[in-house]
């Protein structure tokens, strides 16, 4: 298990400085705020945050602040607020998609089962929700709305679009709400609980929501550009639970559109059985060399240059800049 921080993408000495200290409270306020008498779950609750994480969201926050007053406390209440909603989601998706693993170590509901897995993601979900009405009533909005949204993300994934629907918008709008939603939360209350100046929150709610889509598709890549041992996760397992990807959409577009017998071959196995570890290495080493995981990397790049142009509504300056490399790192990441 790792309980390193993770590095600060920021190239201003005193700024970086100042969040690292940071992240190293907001670690420690995220350990007691799952304390509990409770023996079982002070343990299920813990797993995956001592497991490690790039802690993207406290980041954001910690960066929409340096807009404003990142002294204020309720800044680091947010930022575990975020974070505790997102690990709290990752419990739901894990036995939502059958994972094995994540973050390099056994999923929750590998090791306890599925209904422990589930129970745990709604304490961790009832913690964050305590923090957000400490907070204050705004607070307590943006995250219930936050909740609602990830919600329907996991909903409209889990049904797929309806026949009417283009699989392509439905999939933007799955990433939207299952990833954007966290990160614009996340943007905006650094902003408004800093007392950002007047229009800042909205920047980075809207970054946000752009961002989070351009780390998704470079997560589509990465699960397929990966193994287990760099990203903590197995290869391929959204081939396996049959969840839509990026890489994956325009193969059966390309597929459908132009019948050659190598988009055909690899829709056939993502149709057929990958319940074997052999048969979805194969699948996954296809997808690899498939012009799909190139068009999906330019999309998540582009995506990102959609997101940075929007940072350009804030003052130049060091936070500007940090925020320009943040986006960078999470679009051009290795795990």
């Amino acid at each position: 298990m790792s309980s390193s921080l993770p590095a600060v993408p920021v190239l201003d000495e005193e700024l970086a400085t100042r969040i690292a200290d940071r992240l190293g409270m907001i670690e420690d306020r995220l350990r007691s705020s799952v304390e509990t008498s409770d023996d079982m779950t002070r343990w299920t609750a813990r797993h995956l945050m001592d497991a490690g994480g790039k802690r993207v969201r406290p980041m954001l926050v910690l960066l929409a602040a340096a807009l404003g007053d990142i002294d204020e406390d309720s800044v680091l209440d947010a930022a575990v607020l975020v974070e505790l909603t997102h690990l709290a989601s990752l419990y739901h998706d894990d036995v939502m998609d059958s994972a094995p693993t994540r973050r390099g170590t056994d999923s929750a509901h590998a090791l306890w089962g599925n209904n422990v897995a589930i129970l745990t993601g709604d304490f961790l979900f009832a913690r964050a929700s305590a923090l957000s009405a400490r907070i204050g009533p705004s607070a307590v909005t943006l995250h219930s709305e936050t909740f609602e949204r990830l919600c329907l993300g996991q909903l409209h994934e889990t049904v797929g679009p309806a026949p009417q629907d283009d699989p392509f918008d439905h999939y933007i709008s799955v990433l939207s709400d299952k990833t954007a939603s966290l990160l614009a939360l996340a943007g905006e209350l650094g902003a408004i609980l800093a007392g950002a100046p007047a229009g800042t929150g909205d920047v980075m709610r809207r970054y946000g929501e752009k961002v989070g889509v351009a780390f998704q598709l470079a997560d589509d890549v990465l699960d397929l550009g990966s193994d287990a041992a760099t990203s903590g996760k197995t290869p391929g397992i959204d081939l396996r639970e049959g969840v839509p990807t990026m890489p994956t959409l325009l193969v059966r577009r390309r597929a459908s559109q132009e019948g050659d017998a190598r988009s055909r071959q690899i829709v056939e196995r993502l149709d057929g059985d990958l319940s074997s570890d052999e048969s979805l290495a194969e699948l996954v080493s296809l997808l690899q060399d498939d012009p799909a995981l190139g068009a999906t990397r330019e999309l998540a790049q582009r995506t990102a240059d959609e997101s940075v142009a929007i940072l350009e509504e804030l003052p130049a300056g060091v936070v500007r800049d940090a925020l320009i490399e943040f986006t960078r790192t999470l679009v051009e990441r290795r795990r």
